[in-house]
């Protein structure tokens, strides 16, 4: 079965460092426990909570508690359909960006690329 490759669509509110790294460690998971986000991208409780909430409320993201093996609840972080499409679109977008910056997209101007 040949995959479909995702419309390549630049996205600013992904584009962010934090947002961008956060979608990136959520894409290959069904969810992952908010503590272990933060413990990976190295960042505060309050940075991650700020920077989630921007992808929450765009529609690309989406929180769940569930009791931890103590019986504290623990709050787990996840992509939404949406949000899983539209970083792949950003992908696509930044592939195509990086191809371009490298000649490998093939110049359809005609121009020569002037020296750096």
């Amino acid at each position: 079965m040949t995959r479909h490759r995702p419309t390549p669509r630049f996205d600013e509110v992904i584009h962010a460092p934090h947002r961008l790294r956060i979608c990136a460690l959520l894409a290959p998971v069904d969810s992952m426990e908010f503590g272990a986000v933060r413990d990976e991208l190295g960042i505060a409780d309050s940075v991650l909570s700020k920077q989630f909430k921007v992808l929450v409320e765009a529609g690309f993201a989406s929180t769940s508690k569930a009791a931890g093996g103590t019986g504290r609840a623990r709050t787990w972080l996840a992509l939404t359909r949406q949000g899983r499409r539209a970083f792949a679109g950003h992908l696509e977008a930044l592939r195509d960006l990086a191809a371009a910056a490298e000649g490998a997209s093939g110049d359809e101007t005609g121009q020569t690329p002037r020296p750096a």
